[in-house]
């Protein structure tokens, strides 16, 4: 991820604060006319308690607030895990905010676990006393915390991996399309749930976009996502390269062709 992509993230996960406190002042309930006199029913919202967070390693932080700000205005408290691959964000957000809390005078709801999906994921999924599982990640992974969560009939929230396309028609700016296509291909290393895998393109528009789109492929620049200019860093560890290089094997073998990378990047440095 680069550092502005990196920026925006801390950018959002404030916009989400901002967000939430509006929300606060908006869990309206209906007010319902009874058949007996000077009476009336009223909706009212119970918080759940404490509910539980399992974020994933390429949003390490918006993910998180997504779900904790607003259960926070709903009167509940949570419990993160975030990635195992990426715990020291998780660990740097939970004691800015723990300071806040305390200078503020106000309980620390925003408690923090770390560990393996496998150990600390399962057991949150499995707790009767966590009344609700948010989940971010892969579809295995999404569907055995669902499994485990149903089988108690708690409450479920699953954010899975996406198969998303873009469509192209002959009545676009190409330019537009092509920086589009790109960037949500590109960006974090298309290790997002809403990178771009498929382009589906007008026939009559078809060659001059593959022409081009091939091209940015071979001038993008692949190195420290830190540096000026770098818009695809390294993937996440290597069982992710692993899989990357499988479903490039996998692709050819389905009668799919190369046009421009899918090999390691050799980076100095």
């Amino acid at each position: 991820k680069t550092i502005t992509e990196g920026r925006g993230e801390i950018q959002e996960m404030i916009d989400i604060a901002d967000f939430s406190v509006g929300l606060s002042r908006q869990l309206e309930g209906l007010v319902l006319a009874s058949e007996r006199p000077w009476h009336r029913m009223m909706e009212q919202y119970v918080p759940l308690g404490p509910i539980g967070i399992i974020s994933s390693f390429n949003f390490p932080s918006s993910v998180w607030s997504w779900n904790a700000f607003i259960a926070a205005v709903c009167g509940d408290t949570s419990i993160w895990k975030p990635s195992s691959k990426t715990p020291l964000a998780a660990v740097a957000i939970t004691k800015v905010l723990s300071t806040v809390l305390e200078a503020e005078g106000a309980p620390l709801i925003f408690s923090l676990v770390t560990g393996s999906g496998e150990e600390i994921g399962s057991r949150m999924a499995s707790d009767r006393r966590i009344k609700l599982v948010s989940f971010t990640g892969s579809v295995n992974s999404g569907k055995k915390v669902s499994q485990l969560v149903s089988e108690r009939l708690g409450k479920s929230i699953l954010e899975l991996g996406g198969n998303n396309a873009a469509v192209v028609s002959e009545h676009t700016d190409i330019d537009i399309a092509l920086k589009g296509v790109a960037f949500g291909a590109l960006a974090t290393a298309g290790q997002r749930c809403t990178s771009t895998r498929r382009v589906i393109v007008s026939n009559k528009i078809y060659d001059e976009f593959l022409r081009r789109m091939v091209k940015i492929y071979k001038d993008v620049a692949v190195g420290d996502p830190r540096r000026p200019g770098v818009l695809v860093g390294p993937l996440i560890d290597e069982s992710a390269v692993a899989k990357f290089e499988s479903a490039i094997l996998e692709a050819i073998k389905q009668g799919g062709k190369l046009l421009a990378g899918g090999t390691r990047a050799k980076i100095e440095g």
